[in-house]
């Protein structure tokens, strides 16, 4: 039976429906505003895979280009691996459902998202986390939901909720947030500046905009939920439990209280945990469950982390819970790179490098996103090296996706705008080193990096991630976590910005939600750690160098006619190629009549900008062109004046005597200066080289533009006498005598 539901966010109204599609799914939904239309699934399986000891999720996001009338750009012309944004709107469902499942629940589920219809103007994101949350509150599937999601924006000071897109593109806010009736369970948001006192303003106010949409989720459940799956939670070997508890505890205490360092420590623990196993093997044999072993010490590891943290107020390295770690930075690492930063907190150590490139450089979209292209990439690697691993390298994975993404989210407000600053810029962090925080380090070298490269970006930019370790009824907010405290707490929350207010905010957890009081004492103390970082950056590099790099690329940007375009160009590219094989330089045109021009050199960008301003500038009249013969008739010569522009000169008109032919004064290929004296309304232009060389003015050249008679069939006599009358008229006498004589 087809049911649907409407809930209003903002002035966005959503409707939702299930019973009409994939009905063999354990939940199915789909999810509607305007024209744009997501399908959500949800199903799990009956039983987990034997042996297994976490909770598989996944979550896909299958973009259809027909979504909005197109067919793929590929080769196939069929879908690939899923473009960034779909990657990112994936991982961004991922995080608001996965703290909602139950800590021993071991099936595998599987939500999927897919876009059926796009109208370009309805975010896909907000529709897939609404979709997954709905899917999921009317499927079998054992899930403390439901959730709602919104985005907010702020155009002209007032918050707006699930703007559209073409409303963003004057919005100084982009968040995204999703929560329960209670609390807020994730975070994502862009920023242009904006201050810890409006982020938390929005913040509450986005979770009061999902209210209703949680309500009308509620009702679903009640009316066309799906009875939840009954599992069997595993029966727990408590004489191995306290076996291990026996062996190890004490000597776990000593372990984190007495050792600072990561690897260290870590070292340590392994081999408390190896000598344990080898001594209960003693006593069990091959029927000792090591699994429950290792998962048991790793719960007691936890259990003391978090304990010296809420009641000792000491982390695992000995800092006090608002310490920021030692920090290091340089510039300029790379001699041939065009700018290098490395940033070092602890032993989390991030080199980034800036590449400059020209409009061609840019990055050619193929999704259902709003932008066709991109002028500013970020690309995140994390080699196994970085912490102490050996594993096969296959590309970047989801997680280098997002991390990539948040530092390139970062840094947008600051860049300079392309009318400033007409360069590609691709920026890559390299993970030398990780110990928690690895995405804010990739924020901080890459303002090293541009600023290296000498892009005049508006500030700096810094960043940190913040923890949080909480029994329920005490907690402890923790400046600048390591992976550690990380791996053991609830809570990973990034926060990068200026020192005016912040530009990039994620947050991840894994209790169900967190109060507006902690997020808000969690922005202020994270203020405090980026002002700390902020000032010590400022000691290696406080302003973007003056000077690019010798080996960047110089982008000088003219503007033509937009009609012009083609002329530039030529037929087939013929014309633009051979400006740019005789220059050497590199030509990006854009629609608007933009032509960047890209050299190494400023010699060849000159010669390059001269001739594509010749190709497009009109013939003025009056003026004086340097051109080349290229053509000869009985009546005069053709010279080119402009490229692909060329003239009359008549026979009368190319020297300052009577020419008896024209090639006795020019040949094919000569050069020679002519004055515009005529442009007829067709276009037709008209020379004088005579205008030229008695140095007249247009008026007089126009005046005198009177052709002599041509030399006839009355013999060279004729001729004399044609040049004998001209020298006469130039003495001012001749012709009147002759006149009169008549």
């Amino acid at each position: 039976m087809i049911k649907q539901y409407t809930a209003t966010i903002g002035d966005q109204e959503i409707l939702i429906e299930t019973g009409r599609l994939a009905n063999q799914a354990g939940g199915s939904v789909t999810v509607r505003s305007g024209d744009t239309v997501l399908l959500a699934t949800a199903t799990t399986t009956n039983k987990p895979r034997e042996g297994i000891d976490f909770f598989p999720l996944s979550v896909d996001y299958e973009e259809r280009l027909y979504a909005a009338g197109r067919i793929p750009g590929s080769f196939f012309r069929r879908e690939g691996r899923p473009t960034e944004e779909g990657i990112l709107l994936a991982r961004l469902t991922d995080r608001c459902i996965r703290p909602l499942f139950p800590k021993t629940y071991r099936n595998e589920v599987q939500v999927v998202l897919t876009a059926l219809s796009s109208d370009d103007e309805i975010q896909l994101d907000i529709l897939g986390m609404i979709g997954a949350s709905a899917a999921l509150t009317v499927s079998n599937v054992p899930w403390e939901g439901p959730i709602g999601a919104v985005r907010v924006g702020q155009i002209d000071g007032e918050f707006v909720f699930n703007p559209t897109i073409s409303q963003m593109k004057e919005s100084t806010l982009n968040l995204r947030m999703a929560g329960t009736a209670d609390a807020i369970n994730m975070v994502e948001a862009g920023a242009n500046e904006v201050s810890e006192e409006v982020m938390l303003d929005a913040l509450n106010q986005g979770h009061q905009a999902i209210q209703g949409l949680i309500g009308v989720l509620n009702q679903m459940r009640e009316e066309v939920g799906k009875p939840l799956m009954e599992y069997t939670v595993p029966e727990e070997n408590t004489e191995l439990v306290n076996k291990v508890v026996a062996l190890t505890d004490a000597e776990i205490k000593k372990i984190i209280a007495e050792t600072d360092d990561k690897h260290g420590r870590g070292d340590a623990l392994d081999a408390l945990r190896d000598e344990a196993i080898a001594k209960l093997e003693e006593e069990y044999g091959e029927d000792l469950d090591v699994k429950t072993v290792k998962n048991t010490f790793s719960g007691l590891v936890k259990a003391e982390v978090r304990r010296a943290i809420l009641e000792d107020h000491r982390r695992p390295d000995g800092r006090g819970l608002t310490d920021v770690r030692p920090l290091s930075s340089e510039v300029g690492l790379l001699p041939r790179t065009h700018g290098s930063g490395l940033f070092t907190r602890g032993e989390t150590q991030a080199l980034t490098i800036a590449t400059l490139g020209t409009v061609g450089d840019e990055q050619r979209l193929d999704g259902l996103g709003s932008e066709d292209t991109k002028r500013y990439i970020h690309h995140y690697n994390f080699p196994p090296y970085s912490v102490g691993e050996v594993r096969f390298m296959r590309g970047p994975g989801r997680r280098e996706v997002g991390h990539g993404a948040l530092a390139e989210r970062a840094l947008v407000p600051v860049l300079p705008a392309n009318d400033e600053f007409p360069y590609t810029i691709r920026l890559v962090s390299e993970i030398m080193s990780s110990n928690g925080s690895s995405s804010m380090a990739s924020v901080c070298g890459s303002t090293l990096a541009l600023m290296d490269a000498g892009v005049p970006i508006k500030s700096p930019v810094t960043g940190v991630a913040m923890g949080l370790i909480t029994d329920g009824d005490r907690y402890a907010i923790l400046t600048d976590i390591q992976g550690l405290e990380d791996h053991e707490g609830d809570m990973d929350f990034k926060v990068a910005g200026t020192r005016e207010g912040i530009t990039a905010l994620q947050m991840d957890i894994k209790v169900k939600g967190l109060s507006s009081q902690l997020l808000g004492e969690a922005l202020a103390q994270a203020q405090d750690a980026r002002f700390q970082i902020l000032d010590h950056i400022l000691t290696t590099i406080d302003t973007p160098r003056e000077e690019m790099s010798s080996y960047a690329p110089r982008i000088i940007k003219i503007m033509i006619d937009p009609e012009k375009i083609g002329s530039v160009i030529g037929p087939g590219g013929k014309t633009i190629r051979k400006i740019q094989e005789e220059t050497g330089v590199k030509i990006d045109i854009e629609d608007d009549g933009s032509v960047y021009i890209a050299a190494a050199d400023g010699s060849a960008s000159d010669a390059a900008t001269q001739m594509v301003e010749q190709l497009t500038e009109e013939v003025e009249l009056g003026r004086v062109y340097t051109g080349k013969v290229v053509r000869i008739t009985d009546f005069g010569a053709f010279v080119e004046i402009l490229p692909g522009k060329d003239g009359l000169v008549h026979i009368s008109q190319l020297a300052d005597y009577r020419v008896p032919s024209v090639e006795d004064v020019v040949h094919m290929g000569d050069e020679v200066m002519v004055m515009v004296t005529n442009i007829d309304p067709t276009g037709k232009v008209k020379l004088s080289r005579r205008a030229v060389m008695e140095g007249w003015t247009l008026e007089e050249a126009q005046a005198n533009d009177r052709p002599s008679r041509p030399p006839g069939n009355r013999g060279r006599s004729g001729g004399d006498r044609g040049r004998s009358g001209g020298d006469r008229g130039r003495s001012g006498g001749g012709r009147d005598r002759r006149d009169r004589r008549r």
